[in-house]
């Protein structure tokens, strides 16, 4: 290919050649500028006519600034690699939870934690590394989550304002980005924050009963729901959770090899506080696995025999057929009533039913400490009351004796 013809222009070292331009047959002008720098002659391109929208006018200018110090092309494109490089090397936020992952493929509520860390930490400091984060601005991520909002109902807004998210949720998210901050320091890749993250309160104490008349429409529809053939994953899943106080991850982890059935106790695969745990099998529990169907090495199976992973709309159905609050959780509040149950009989201290709600320490129990001493009250009137009625009695017993003996 033959050599284009360089055209000089009115303006020293600036020259063009003409060329097809990119994406057309039009001829557009190609400018070039030649200049001396740390003694050498240097001739560089300039830019494309129509593309770049250079003039000649223009290469003058860009000569004169590359003349007076400015960078040559060469040396642009170093730095740009040396700060492409920089930047790739960055253990940004973002960085750090891709590599988090990664080393923690099992890791539980994975697809929670996705959520949160691309709805509310990415969009506010995924690009940043962790030692770019001052106090204040965890403090301003803790109150924009925090905000209230107006409620909307249709086209109308109310003058009701619920916060953005909940405390707990808020915690949740920050807890996470604490969590993917101290992986990185535990691993040597970043330096970490020179503050402690603030917290909000949580008051997560929420102890969910039902009174005996709900107790028994909900046992009436789980009947119900098993006569008709419903669902029985979720009729058996309620009582489950009812006579053992079960986790709903728990009974969705169930299998049938974790139920011994000749010790008569049932293995918590997995369990919350990561020490392996046992319950008793009780026999109303007994009836509830005689009457389950095998289907496959988990109890309560999802979708092709494998491992549940939801099953609130079947239960919500029934609890909203049982006519119980739409605010009372379907699974976890019979975990509630089982540990109310107990408590309030008055027959149950508090450190076997920490071990049967599986509780790693005594704290989350103590919720359930004032239904133990609303029972021993009971108890001790009760107490009082026979006493007093077997003195009235023998009172009245040693008179009559006593009228007999002197007739």
């Amino acid at each position: 290919m033959p050599a284009r013809e360089r055209v000089k222009t009115k303006y020293p070292g600036v020259y063009y050649v003409e060329s097809r331009a990119i994406g057309s047959n039009k001829l557009e002008r190609i400018y070039y500028i030649v200049y001396r720098k740390y003694g050498k002659v240097i001739e560089e391109k300039a830019g494309r006519q129509f593309q770049d929208d250079m003039t000649e006018a223009r290469a003058a200018t860009l000569r004169g600034k590359k003349i007076e110090g400015g960078k040559t092309n060469k040396e642009e494109r170093e730095e740009k690699l040396v700060k492409a490089n920089a930047e790739n090397n960055k253990w940004t936020i973002s960085r750090l939870w891709d590599s988090y992952k990664a080393s923690k493929p099992s890791l539980k509520g994975l697809t929670t934690d996705e959520n949160r860390f691309k709805n509310y930490i990415k969009p506010y400091c995924g690009n940043k590394e962790p030692s770019d984060l001052i106090s204040l601005d965890i403090d301003r991520l803790r109150i924009k989550l925090l905000k209230t909002r107006s409620l909307r109902r249709g086209k109308n807004t109310s003058n009701k304002q619920v916060p953005y998210l909940t405390p707990g949720t808020v915690r949740n998210i920050l807890e996470l980005l604490r969590r993917i901050i101290n992986y990185g320091v535990n691993k040597n890749l970043c330096d970490g924050i020179s503050f402690k993250i603030e917290m909000p309160h949580v008051d997560n104490l929420k102890t969910e009963d039902l009174t005996p008349d709900q107790l028994t429409s909900l046992l009436k529809t789980i009947d119900e729901e098993i006569q008709k053939g419903g669902n029985l994953n979720a009729a058996h899943i309620m009582k489950l959770a009812l006579y053992t106080g079960m986790r709903r991850a728990e009974m969705f982890k169930l299998q049938w090899k974790d139920i011994d059935l000749h010790r008569g106790f049932i293995h918590i695969r997995d369990p919350k506080g990561k020490i392996s745990q046992k319950i008793p099998l009780n026999e109303a529990t007994k009836e509830i696995f005689d009457a389950h169907p095998h289907t496959s090495e988990f109890v309560f199976p999802g979708k092709d025999g494998f491992q549940r992973t939801d099953i609130k709309n079947a239960v919500n159905k029934i609890r909203n057929a049982a006519g119980l609050p739409k605010n009372f959780r379907a699974v976890h509040g019979l975990r509630h009533v089982y540990a109310s149950m107990l408590a309030s009989s008055g027959q149950v201290d508090m450190y076997t039913l920490q071990k049967l709600l599986t509780h790693k320490s005594p704290a989350m129990t103590q919720r359930y400490a004032h239904l133990r001493d609303d029972a021993l009250q009971r108890a001790s009137n009760l107490a009082g009351d026979i006493i007093n009625q077997a003195m009235n009695g023998n009172i009245k017993k040693k008179v009559a004796n006593l009228e007999d003996n002197r007739k």
